[in-house]
């Protein structure tokens, strides 16, 4: 029907506005001290995009992306993740030349058809950071350290941080031939579609969702016991700088990450939270993407934290946000030279920063007042031939009840005088 919105989509309504807010403007303030500049990416990508961006082994691209054609013929999709887009912008404007690191950061909206769960849906809204330029294990530690003081600092508690490394290209040549002999007895035991990994991409295989597959795996030998001398320093170097900052940590051998270009450090924050329990947020080392899209060489580590199980996780650990400030003051009118007056001083207090609201349906004053109390407006005046004659009017408060008889050519001042107390 025309008039709900489409399977997988929300409405962010006013009431539920200000939970969103606050963890925007969070996010943004504590991306801007680490020094993290906000870019903002188009909604829809050539296709091709997402083939080298995300892989086209990944379930994202197989089953999941809004892929259309446009009326020239073009193959379109929604952004289903925010990376690609970025690493394209980074590329077609010759960031490269920028002072590095370049440290970037987005909240965006996000598309994938997707089977619908609490906290998931078709369209979603996810904060994300990429940080280019730096392979040092120290860019890792500073990403990680960021979401551990952003969720520190909206409150949340009971999160662990999980880690693991992929190793690089040359540690997962070596390895994904032992998983292959490690499967080969198990082969046909396995989904359609980690049949067809098995030669293409085994790794792959140990990110498969379905519980058949999940069983015949959790004995695989682990790819974090088989990595290279380089990568086993980096790795040490990130944990022994992670101690460093007191953050703590467990090792989790079995994320993993199943494309080429992804590399080293991967982790995730995952809820301890009866109710609640899973990844909060994920991210890791890409060092072979940007070559993979069509750029020069440029090492990446980044994350993904989705909005609405953000907040699904805030509301399970019972955090309140707190309502917006309702307008200062609802000043009503009766006649036309009270409405004519009201609307000089509503002009002259909006300018000066107070925040006040009028009448604008032509109501008694009666409901003018009935709908300031259900605005919640801390106070109310009203104004009519008498208090235009006088210059003067009650100011109430509607906390206390009180009113005051004051000239109105003090209520700017007055009230300017409550907006900063």
């Amino acid at each position: 029907m025309l008039i709900q919105a489409p399977k997988g989509t929300n409405d962010i309504l006013p009431e539920d506005i200000h939970r969103w807010q606050h963890v925007e403007r969070m996010f943004a303030t504590l991306c801007a001290q680490f020094g993290y500049r906000e870019i903002r990416i188009p909604v829809f990508e050539h296709t091709e995009l997402f083939f080298r961006g995300v892989g086209e082994t990944t379930d994202i691209v197989q089953k999941e992306m809004y892929t259309f054609e446009d009326k020239s013929g073009r193959s379109l999709t929604l952004r289903p993740e925010g990376t690609a887009g970025v690493v394209r912008s980074y590329i077609e404007h010759g960031m490269s030349s920028q002072a590095q690191p370049v440290k970037l950061y987005y909240n965006l909206t996000a598309y994938r058809y997707e089977k619908m769960q609490k906290g998931r849906y078709r369209e979603f809204h996810q904060f994300g950071m990429e940080l280019f330029g730096a392979a040092d294990p120290a860019a890792d530690a500073e990403i990680i350290s960021l979401l551990a003081l952003f969720f520190e600092r909206l409150g949340i508690g009971n999160l662990s941080l999980n880690l693991n490394s992929i190793g690089c290209p040359v540690c997962r040549t070596d390895y994904n031939q032992i998983l292959r002999e490690f499967l080969s007895d198990r082969i046909v035991t396995l989904c359609e579609t980690c049949r067809d990994r098995y030669d293409r991409n085994p790794m792959r295989i140990l990110d498969c969702k379905e519980e058949s597959c999940r069983q015949q795996v959790k004995q695989a030998p682990a790819l974090l016991d088989h990595i290279c001398e380089d990568c086993r320093g980096h790795f040490d170097a990130l944990c022994s700088k992670l101690e460093i900052m007191g953050i703590r940590y467990a090792i989790d051998k079995g994320i993993v990450r199943g494309l080429d270009y992804y590399t080293r450090t991967v982790f995730e924050f995952v809820s301890r939270n009866i109710g609640t329990q899973g990844t909060v947020c994920g991210g890791g080392r890409y060092d072979g993407l940007m070559e993979a899209c069509g750029g020069p060489k440029t090492p990446g580590i980044g994350f993904g934290l989705g909005v609405e199980r953000l907040l699904m996780e805030m509301e399970s650990q019972c955090l309140e946000i707190a309502l917006p400030e309702p307008p200062l003051i609802y000043i009503g009118s009766i006649g036309d030279r009270a409405i004519a007056a009201v609307e000089t001083m509503c002009c002259d207090m909006r300018r000066k920063g107070i925040s006040c609201v009028k009448d604008v349906m032509g109501r008694s004053v009666k409901a003018q007042m009935k709908y300031a109390d259900k605005m919640g407006t801390r106070y109310t005046m009203v104004l009519g031939d008498n208090e235009i004659e006088s210059g003067r009017a009650a100011l109430r408060d509607m906390k206390s009840g009180e009113s005051k008889d004051i000239s109105l050519d003090s209520l700017t001042d007055r009230l300017l005088k409550f907006k900063e107390a």
